[in-house]
């Protein structure tokens, strides 16, 4: 497959009774070479553009106003921005028909990029906590509005092949797991037409270029942050039994959260308990006042969820009690973020799944396998409560010879979040856009 393979084509040639045989081409769609023209025109530089100036949750001023500025240009394309904060929605209708909502997230994250890429961020911004931060798209979100925008010109091109309405969703804040949830709040499903389908995709660094998966239930886990503030009584580190530890204290809390997971959670059930963030003291000889833990926890089932995170607030007390905090000074466990488990609609993943084989090749489509715990709140726009089927599948954004560079014994491959993470943005790009064409046409085809 031209630009998704080192070679444009694999030819057989065989003599078989005088004849000249060629193996069969693989699967394309008939507008894979309009989407690789886009990219060469104006894709290509829309994703340098992204990349190069990503922006955090819920400050993606910049990033909403160019998304509305592309999606603007596309005939019949009606824009609504400031929807849940910074967030757009493009809505393109076409005759009577189902509604369909494909989503991006745009967000970046506070990270100092050392991908080593010639528009490596250098950005740096003040986030909704009041932290000035370096910041990277170290996710991939640039891939995903990248697509967008090239998706949206597909079917605006190709009316003649869909009836319907397409709501073309620009979404802040994924990676506090609250862009979503403010965008609903904020009217989504009654200002705008109501979709039947809800879709959405992630560039995968654990998948090669050229290759999707999709689940046919659990796509992504639960995520929850949770924050734990250990208080303590200051005293001059000279002389610790004058005052209480929060810093010896906290770490034996992040010791005893693993116990949570060892010896409490089912061994079959999955969860994660992750601390990654721990903040205390101001000088070497201070024991400070408080120590500040930030923890994730994922899950695959609500009851363990439920679990575990009453169990971290049950170790983390009981660890201060047991060091001799008073009861009116023991550690405070708070919930600041939180989305469900994403589950894919099981019907309409076997369709679309199907469907994206048909349309770009049987091999494209590989079976899906959940490698870690990573979440989406993708979920909060397919609640339950309102009846919208969603397809959520992941893009391969890793070109294979950076994975075969990396068994030679090269530079191991950056997951997500890495100050290292970094994605092959042709094949990444262009399979997105046509593997979501195809899934829309599916789903709205005359």
């Amino acid at each position: 497959m031209s630009g998704y393979v080192t070679s444009k084509k694999m030819i057989v040639l065989a003599l078989l009774g005088g004849a000249i045989l060629s193996a069969p081409a693989m699967a394309r769609p008939d507008y894979a070479e309009s989407v690789k023209a886009d990219y060469d025109k104006s894709l290509a530089s829309l994703w340098d553009h992204f990349h190069r100036n990503p922006e955090l949750s819920f400050r993606e001023y910049k990033t909403a106003a160019r998304m509305a500025q592309e999606l603007r240009a596309i005939p019949g394309m009606v824009v609504t921005e400031k929807v849940g904060q910074t967030g757009v929605v493009g809505m393109l209708k076409n005759g009577d028909g189902p509604v369909v909502l494909v989503r991006a997230d745009m967000d970046g994250l506070p990270v100092q990029e050392r991908s080593g890429l010639a528009n490596a961020s250098t950005v740096k911004q003040v986030g909704v906590d009041g932290l000035e931060m370096p910041v990277m798209h170290a996710c991939g979100h640039d891939v995903h509005i990248t697509s967008l925008v090239g998706t949206a010109r597909q079917l605006a091109r190709m009316k003649d092949r869909w009836k319907g309405t397409v709501l073309f969703i620009v979404q802040p804040a994924e990676e506090r797991v609250g862009g979503a949830d403010a965008m609903v709040k904020d009217g989504l499903y009654t200002r705008f037409p109501k979709p039947k389908y809800a879709l959405a995709f992630h560039v995968a660094a654990e998948l090669e270029t050229g290759k999707i998966s999709a689940s046919e239930g659990i796509q992504y886990s639960s995520a929850d942050s949770v924050d734990i503030r250990v208080p303590g009584i200051a005293t001059h580190g000279a002389s610790p039994h004058l005052g209480k530890d929060p810093v010896y204290i906290a770490s034996q809390i992040v010791v005893g959260l693993q116990s949570i997971i060892s010896r409490e959670k089912g061994p079959l059930d999955a969860g994660v308990i992750t601390v990654g963030a721990f903040h205390a003291g101001t000088k070497h000889n201070i024991i400070s006042e408080y120590a500040d833990l930030q923890v994730t926890v994922r899950s695959n089932d609500k009851a363990v969820r439920d679990r575990l995170i009453a169990s971290i607030e049950r170790v983390a007390k009981g660890i201060g009690a047991a060091n001799g905090l008073p009861d009116d000074k023991l550690p405070i466990v708070k919930v600041t973020e939180s989305t469900p488990v994403t589950v894919n609609d099981g019907a309409l993943a076997r369709r679309l799944n199907t469907a994206i084989g048909n349309a770009l090749g049987q091999d494209v489509v590989i079976p899906f396998k959940q490698t870690g715990m990573g979440a989406e709140d993708f979920a909060f726009f397919i609640d339950p409560s309102f009846g919208i089927a969603g397809y959520y599948f992941a893009v391969g954004g890793t070109n294979p010879e950076w994975k075969q560079a990396a068994q030679n014994g090269g530079p191991a491959v950056a997951g997500h979040h890495s100050p290292l993470f970094k994605i092959d943005p042709e094949p990444s790009v262009r399979l997105g856009v046509e593997a979501m064409t195809a899934a829309v046409l599916d789903l709205l085809k005359t």
